[in-house]
């Protein structure tokens, strides 16, 4: 199968156009390849080793020729796309649905031409997921797949069936018109003993009608036995059975046709033959001024081409140009980029800076803190006098309690002097 002897739904103008010049059967081939497909798609075992595992449902016989519910047309189509490519002996990914249709569609459109197969018809035409060009991209993925597996398609046996010819004789079979009169005359004269004589016969039918006419009337009823009359039928058919022959001057009156058609057309191609050569005539002297006046007209445009072959020239040096500029932009723009990241960068760094700078809590907390030191000072200076005071006291105490010791030893010594 191919894309050349498929059928071009086009969609829009020309439609139909394209079609008239494919043939009026061109419109439903896509429907025989798309029943190939199915049959190919069986012998490949697609049921156990993609539907079940997918969990999909089995397409139809026209599933990919007519439009149905395009999404799941198109899901089910790169499914089967990339099954067959797998089969067919090639790597390749099972397509999901969030992947890029464009993206997805080249591939499998790469994969084909890689195997040698043709695809002329761009890729938008896969995207509706029905039509030819779908049921063909399958199709051959189907064929490389069979290829692949060594499939191979045997010519098809027919049963012989042994036919019993019925051997009829000649005579009773088929009978000529002079065969037929002899043996009419013969019975006549065979069996006229058997014949009722026609007056006798009209002279009984006439009393039984007279003696009826009294009766009443009853409904006619048939008494003749079916059995009886099928077999009566098959006993006379063969002798029904006339061939007439075939007259031998058939053939000379289609010879005189044939020579009064011949002579029609030899009169008719010699007036024709005149009208063709006058036209030959006239288109040759046609091409003659033409190619002349083309001629004429090359030689008076020529510096006129000589210009636009200069100015092609310069447009291919400026579009060199460009191109090397536009790169040198492109490189400065993203220079640009880098050093307005960074700015805003320093920019937001400068904002929180100044935003804490003018910010008065940490004034508040710093004179409380002050304020707080200073109350810890005043309680320390407190305290500070308070031991002072008591270290003073204990000191004079002290100082007392050796004063007295003092005078109270020098006094017993005085005592025992005087003694």
């Amino acid at each position: 199968s191919g894309l050349e002897d498929g059928v071009t739904r086009s969609h829009g103008e020309g439609a139909g156009e394209a079609v008239v010049e494919r043939g009026p059967g061109a419109a439903y081939h896509m429907f025989v390849v798309m029943e190939d497909l199915v049959e190919k798609l069986k012998l490949l075992r697609y049921e156990e080793g993609l539907l079940r595992k997918s969990n999909l449902k089995p397409p139809s016989r026209h599933y990919f020729a007519l439009p149905t519910n395009p999404g799941e047309q198109f899901y089910m189509f790169c499914t089967l796309a990339a099954w067959l490519i797998n089969k067919a002996g090639r790597p390749f990914e099972q397509p999901q649905e969030y992947d890029d249709p464009n993206a997805t569609i080249s591939n499998i459109l790469s994969e084909l031409r890689s195997f040698g197969r043709t695809a002329d018809f761009p890729p938008s035409k896969l995207k509706s997921g029905y039509g030819e060009h779908v049921c063909y991209v399958l199709d051959c993925l189907a064929e490389e797949a069979l290829k692949c597996i060594g499939f191979t398609w045997k010519r098809p046996s027919y049963p012989v069936e042994e036919v019993e010819e019925e051997i009829v004789p000649e005579d009773d079979a088929e009978l000529t018109l002079n065969k037929v009169d002899e043996e009419f005359m013969e019975e006549e004269t065979d069996n006229e003993e058997n014949f009722i004589d026609l007056n006798i016969l009209k002279a009984q039918t006439y009393r039984l009608d007279m003696n009826e006419s009294a009766k009443q009337e009853d409904i006619l009823e048939s008494t003749t036995d079916a059995a009886e009359w099928s077999l009566e039928v098959e006993r006379v058919l063969p002798q029904l059975k006339v061939t007439i022959r075939t007259d031998n001057k058939d053939w000379r009156i289609h010879v005189d046709q044939m020579h009064q058609h011949k002579s029609g057309i030899e009169s008719a191609l010699e007036e024709t033959k005149g009208f063709l050569d006058k036209l030959h005539n006239e288109i040759s002297r046609t091409l003659e001024k033409i190619g002349s006046r083309e001629k004429y007209i090359n030689n008076q445009l020529e510096h006129l081409v000589q210009e636009h072959r200069a100015a092609q020239a310069q447009l291919s040096e400026a579009r060199e140009r460009y191109q090397q500029g536009s790169g040198g932009v492109t490189e400065r723009t993203r220079l640009l980029a880098e050093v307005t990241e960074e700015l805003e960068k320093i920019k937001q760094e400068m904002e929180e800076k100044g935003s804490s700078m003018t910010d008065g809590a940490p004034l508040v907390k710093i004179k409380q803190s002050l304020t707080k030191l200073k109350q810890e000072t005043i309680q320390m200076d407190i305290r500070i006098g308070v031991v002072e005071h008591t270290l003073l006291q204990s000191k004079l105490k002290e100082k007392s309690n050796m004063t007295r010791d003092m005078h109270a030893t020098i006094i017993p010594e005085s005592t025992i002097g005087s003694y």
